[in-house]
This record gives structure tokens, sequence and C-alpha cells, in this order.
């Protein structure tokens, strides 16, 4: 399909035409978890949002090699020089190998991306397993003399880099106002500067995960892994560099300054960050007792729930918000988009029953104008869902003899709906999926509309509007078609 995506770039702040590097070959790094725990509402939207990003270059012909990490083991939490791993910590309370935790932890985020239909990338790099690229970055920054040896440890330094680069340039910051900012940390003593970071830091006696390097056993500062892993596997520079707006700072101001030092250029053209979500308007947290995991979303076991929500309905809710905005979760705007998606998916089953016409009515063309237009401006995924909800009142206008339309059209129709809502969006006819959980509920809807269709045949009306009326009752709408029945929660 013909494409000519703009992109928003945080960089440089403002839309820019994606040209890619090689003109059939597109490199995309994204931040992954951190795997110490299980998957929750701030791993949906990253990975729902540059799914979206993947699924839409492939389809415009591009080949796409994705790379998305794994932070794992032997990092210390965010931007900390001190302090203690989270993995190696729940492991030293649960008796279990670090390894063992993350693990854990990586197949249940895997299983929650399966079950949101998010697409495993090309290749999904540890940062454990990359603990000699890592070295080898750090040398080659110590070389080019942006960072000094400190007892063991070896530290970025900011303020040498800053005068021959702008550090803070991604995240529209000064130096000055981050060294004010900048708190001061027990433990600090090793670094020249308060804002200077750790590319590699000496390992305590009691940490447990530990790598021999030149400078002693230590391990790699959180910033270095992507610096290293994009590097290996995208090359020095690549199209597309994306994450959480959490990370913008100060990771991803820390790896351009890496990636600058040891390069001598920038590594990624284009960087491309989703906004935040919110809790009924709150900043999701522990604390404040609103943090909800993908289970208990899918469960509905949380206090703040009033019911279970699908994997796709999740999705579509996500999808239904430009991913630069922030995205407000509460139980009437979930429930809002799980009516929206089934009156999606109804559209499309009716599509596909409907018969053809000598001729049309109706224009296709201008549904496929739109979403591809839609899709082209940075990835504007609710306009391509307000596009085929137009579309579906069309279907039904000729499922109801209202319009016609064509063999050819009806064809054409069929294949531009599909491409967007299966291909692009990434939605999933849940209906249509099994029937454990949640999946049961429209198989007796349809043994209930089935015994209902065999009363009105016997003229059996009272068991018919008996049907009908506890249906409506549960908030699920019949409607009686010239050819059959169909349904939809309401």
């Amino acid at each position: 399909m013909e494409s000519k995506l703009i992109l928003y770039n945080t960089l440089t702040r403002r839309k820019e035409p994606f040209e890619p590097i090689n003109p059939e070959h597109v490199g995309m790094y994204v931040c992954g978890p951190t795997v110490y725990g299980d998957p929750h509402l701030g791993h949906a939207r990253p990975a729902v949002t540059f799914d979206l990003l993947f699924r839409y270059l492939k389809a415009a012909g591009y080949k796409v090699r994705y790379v998305r990490n794994i932070t794992d083991v032997g990092h210390l939490e965010h931007d900390a020089d001190e302090g203690e791993d989270k993995i190696a910590k729940k492991a030293r309370l649960e008796q279990l190998e670090p390894m063992e935790v993350a693990h854990y932890y990586t197949e249940r985020y895997h299983h929650a991306m399966e079950a949101l239909n998010v697409l495993t990338p090309s290749i999904e790099p540890c940062a454990s397993g990359h603990i000699i690229e890592q070295i080898e970055f750090v040398k080659r920054i110590l070389d080019a003399g942006y960072a000094y040896i400190s007892n063991g440890s070896v530290y970025f330094d900011v303020e040498k880099y800053n005068r021959e680069y702008h550090y803070g340039r991604l995240s529209g910051r000064n130096l000055d106002d981050i060294i004010e900012n900048t708190r001061s940390l027990d433990g600090q003593q090793d670094k020249h500067r308060s804002v200077d970071f750790a590319l590699w830091k000496k390992a305590s006696p009691e940490h447990i995960m530990r790598w021999p390097s030149p400078w002693g056993d230590g391990f790699p500062g959180w910033h270095m892994e992507c610096s290293a892993m994009s590097t290996k596997y995208l090359g020095e520079t690549f199209d597309i560099h994306g994450g959480g707006m959490d990370l913008m700072f100060p990771h991803h101001e820390c790896e351009i300054a890496q990636s600058t030092a040891a390069l001598g250029h920038d590594s990624a053209r284009y960087w491309i960050h989703n906004n935040m979500i919110t809790i009924n308007g709150q900043k999701m947290g522990k604390s404040l007792g609103n943090f909800i995991t993908l289970e208990e979303l899918f469960t509905g076991k949380h206090r703040l729930l009033e019911r279970a929500y699908s994997p796709m309905t999740i999705r579509f809710f996500v999808l239904q918000a430009h991913y630069r905005s922030t995205l407000d979760f509460s139980n009437e705007a979930l429930q809002a988009a799980e009516k929206g998606l089934d009156r999606l998916m109804k559209g499309i089953e009716t599509l596909g029953k409907l018969k053809a016409a000598p001729a049309s009515t109706v224009d296709v063309a201008e549904l496929e104008e739109r979403c591809r237009a839609a899709m082209d401006d940075d990835l504007n995924s609710p306009m391509v869902i307000s596009a085929l909800f137009d579309w579906v009142r069309t279907i039904n206008q000729i499922a109801e003899g209202q319009q016609s339309i064509s063999e050819e059209d009806l064809q054409r129709l069929r294949a531009t709906v599909n491409l967007y809502t299966f291909d692009i969006l990434g939605l999933r006819d849940e209906k249509a999926a099994g029937a454990s959980g949640s999946d049961m509920v429209p198989q007796l809807v349809e043994t209930l509309l089935d015994i209902r269709q065999k009363a009105k045949a016997a003229k059996d009306w009272a068991t018919s509007d008996a049907i009908r009326n506890r249906l409506t009752e549960i908030g699920i709408r019949v409607k009686d078609r010239k050819d059959g029945v169909d349904w939809e929660i309401e």
C-alpha cells in the first residue's frame, strides 16, 4: 500500500516525513520492560503503540527489524548509583536465583502481550546477555574522553559532553537547571559532579549479580544496555527509537549522550514517545492503591474494577486515544470502549453477510483514503476508528436495503476493513476466539437466540419475548433482521 508517513520526532519537536536510511528496510528499537513484577497498565500502552507502528510499517511494504529489549538483572533502579537491584532484592527475599525471577516475569510479560495481540519483535535481547558489548561501549566512551574511572566505577562526564554537544536536547532541559534540581544522594562521593551518571558500577560485597571488567567486578549502568544493544543489532545509525514519555529523562537523554560520545554522531534519527496513563485522573502508583496489573484487568480482581475487561477491550481503548495524548482509565471509559468494539465487530460480521448488487451507491475509495491519511498523520488511530465506525453505519444501511454495493466494491470494502481492523490496528474478534472465560458469553447468547428463533417459528411469542426482554435487562440489545437476528452489547 502507498504510504506517506509523517511522525512527530521528539528530538526536533515537529512532525517530519518518515524517510528511512534504507528505502526498503527500517530499523526500530523500543525500550521494553524491566521484569521484576507482573505486567501492568504502564506496559500496555507502549506495547500497543509500537505494535501499531510495527504493523503499519510492514503493511506499507517495509522490511522491519524491530528490537525490543528486556531489562533483566544486574542494574540498579533507574538512575540511582547506590541501592539494590530490584530483581536481586526479590530473589533474596524469596530465596531464588535472580535469573529465576527474571525468567518468571519475562514469561508473564510475554503471555500478557500475546493476550493483547502484540506481535513479537524481530529480536528481543536481554541486558544480562550483552555484558561484553556494554563493557566495550564503555571503553569507547573512555577512549573518546567523555568518562572517568573512580574507585572501580566508570562515570559519564556530563559537563564535558555538554561543552561540545547539548545534554538535555531531547527533554528540552539545560544543564544548569538539571544540576540545580539533582538530589544529593549518599554514596556519590566517587562522582566528580552530582549530575554525572554511572556507565559501570563497582559491585558492593552483597551485590549478587556481578561481572569481571577492566575496572573490577561490577555491573553496567541502567542506560548502557540500550546504547550497546541498539548499536549491535541496528548499526551505528538507525531509523526509530521509541519508548514511554517517562523514559525521556533521564534514560533516553543519557542514552543519547552515551551513544554520541562513543560514536561521534546521533544514533537514532526519529525519537517517538507515547504519553502517560492515569487512572481516574490520578497517576498510577502502588502508594495510591490504583496500581492495576493486566491480569487484574482481565479477571476483574481489583477493588477499583467493577468487572473484568477483555484484552481486546484494553487494546481498543488504548487505540481510541492518540498515542501522544494522556490516557485516563476508568470503568466508564472501559465499558464505553467495550461497547464500541462490539459495535465494530458486529459491523464486520454484517459485512461478511452482505449480498452484492449490480451497482454501488457507496464510495469505498473514501474509506481507503480516510484510513490511510489518518495513519500517515502520526499514527492517528482514533481517526481510523472513526472512519470505520462511519462505515459500520453504511454497512448496516446496505444490509437494510437503503444502499447498494457492487461485487467489486464489496470485495474491496472487505479487504480494506480487514486490513485496518485486524492487520494494522491489531484487533481480534474475541467472540470467535474460543469458549474459555469471557468467550463463553457470546456462545450462550447465540444459544438463547437460537431458542428464541425456534420459539418464533412455533409462534410461541411468550417465550420469544421473554428471552428478548431478559437479554435487554442485562445490557444486550437484540436486532431482528430480514435475514436473521443480530445482537450487541449496549
